[in-house]
């Protein structure tokens, strides 16, 4: 039963309502997660009784599967009956869901790495710049110690394709954690939280400025299960570029177009791809309009700001520049079948392979992987051009969107550049259903993904904690007709796009 007037009433009722089973589902998957996350081979935390048994025996491990399974379950039906309110009522005070926010983030924050255990190859390259090393063109492999930091094997000869000021982030925290690496993981996690915290404070104020309600934008791009997951326990460096950008598009509503732009010079020196959005900073400096001579002044102005920006960070951090290479190089040196180019390549590849057409599939797979690349680039060029046809917030959103989907790699956290905008830009109801979703897809994938420090394959133990967390998804995402109605149900009203 919906509550009559959420609004009115006081914030610790509304937390109890909602924020409770959230909090209840994050305190699972952290506690699972001292059994399936990640723990590099030096913490002490590998001698603690609770610990050695979740991971130690597979009746521990079964337990631990299970409980971030079912917390990760817990948790989206939270999201979703929020989701419900919002579909019906517009009645969450956007402070009121931040606090949520915050409710569900708290017990993830000192839990072990889960999805994925890029901090301790953060850590691995930080300790890798400390010593005189540049990262953007050695491999962590180079470092006396990397494999028991906890850093992945399969990035040990890859050089980082994060920026300077990520560089700076990462030796800042190696020399400060040194030598714990799983004190490294927690201080990177802080380092992301700064990023999320930008994106629950300033999309609902972006949304609002383009007419869009806030909390339906902190709903579906901030609350967001994936959010938790890959920015929050995965603690990855996306989020601080994501919350930069979402500051930057908020700044550039407010007519601080230069500033907005090197705040974007900025994002791209955590990751380059951040300077996808600075054309769009550029069109919100032009206005609306605008003639091309005013948007080709708009582009200067913000390209020299993000430009002076990028150059102040180089010669501060004084890191190398085999970044540009690195970030274009390094993700898509694993295939992920995620990528839609790299399925269909692989898939056709398979083929003319089985046929004795071509000796493998890579060949083909390269090919597809260009063709997705010149697509997205013509594609995100045609935004560029027809601009005046759509907001720069929905045409910066589109363009990432485009640049995942068409990539050679696609990994849960890539939907997280685009979401927030879309979600501060506005949705239709088809969109908003097509959006939870994929969410549900990617939260289903993260749970096969999910599995513990030793690499170790699937047993039984594992696929039973698999079908019964599945099953839990299926009925907290169909069972009741109020999260139905949310994902499948089609209705005539339409929310207001920007």
């Amino acid at each position: 039963m919906l509550v009559s007037n959420p609004a009115t009433l006081p914030t610790s009722h509304l937390l109890l309502r909602h924020g409770l089973p959230g909090f209840i589902g994050t305190s699972c998957i952290a506690v699972g997660a001292l059994g399936v996350g990640w723990l590099p081979g030096t913490t002490d935390l590998l001698t603690n009784p609770i610990v050695d048994a979740l991971r130690g025996t597979t009746s521990g491990s079964l337990i631990a599967r299970s409980l971030v399974l079912i917390g990760v379950a817990v948790l989206l039906q939270a999201w979703l009956l929020i989701g419900s309110d919002l579909y019906h009522r517009d009645a969450w005070p956007v402070r009121k869901l931040q606090w949520v926010l915050l409710m569900w983030i708290v017990p993830l924050i000192a839990a072990p790495p889960l999805f994925s255990r890029d901090v301790y190859s953060y850590y691995a390259q930080g300790r890798l710049f400390e010593t005189g090393a540049d990262p953007t063109t050695t491999g962590v492999g180079n470092l006396p110690g990397w494999f028991d930091i906890g850093a992945d094997p399969m990035w040990t000869e890859s050089p980082t394709p994060y920026g300077p000021s990520f560089l700076m982030i990462e030796r800042t925290i190696s020399s400060v954690a040194h030598p714990n690496a799983y004190l490294a993981g927690i201080l990177f996690r802080l380092a992301s939280l700064v990023g999320v915290a930008l994106m629950a404070i300033y999309l609902p104020k972006l949304a609002k400025a383009y007419g869009v309600e806030g909390s339906n934008a902190l709903w579906l791009g901030v609350l967001n299960p994936l959010v938790l997951m890959h920015f929050v326990s995965g603690a990855h460096n996306d989020a601080i570029m994501v919350g930069l950008i979402v500051l930057a598009l908020y700044l550039g509503t407010c007519q601080q177009c230069l500033w907005s732009a090197a705040l974007i010079g900025l994002a791209a020196t955590v990751k380059p791809i951040g300077l996808l959005a600075l054309p769009f900073i550029g069109l919100q400096f032009a206005g609306i309009g605008a003639r091309w001579g005013q948007k080709i002044k708009a582009w200067l102005l913000t390209g020299l700001a993000a430009f002076i920006a990028i150059i102040c960070v180089y010669l501060v951090v004084g890191s190398g520049y085999g970044v540009i290479s690195a970030a274009f190089g390094t993700p898509g040196s694993v295939l992920t079948w995620l990528s839609p180019t790299t399925a269909i390549g692989q898939i056709i590849g398979g083929i003319t392979t089985f046929l004795g057409f071509t000796a493998d599939a890579y060949g083909v797979i390269n090919v597809v992987h260009t063709l997705g690349t010149v697509a997205s680039l013509a594609i995100i060029i045609w935004l560029i051009l027809t601009s005046d046809r759509r907001t720069p917030l929905r045409g910066a959103a589109i363009a990432f969107g485009v640049l995942v989907i068409l990539g050679p790699v696609v990994h849960p956290w890539y939907v997280l550049w685009a979401l927030p905008l879309f979600a501060a830009a506005g949705v239709s109801i088809r969109e908003r259903r097509i959006a939870v979703l994929l969410t549900i897809v990617l939260i289903i994938h993260g749970m096969v993904e999910a599995s513990t420090a030793s690499d170790n394959v699937w047993d039984w133990s594992d696929l039973i904690a698999f079908v019964i967390a599945l099953a839990v998804v299926s009925i907290v995402s169909l069972a009741s007709p109020r999260e139905r109605q949310l994902i499948l149900n089609a209705d005539t009203r339409e929310k207001s796009r920007a």
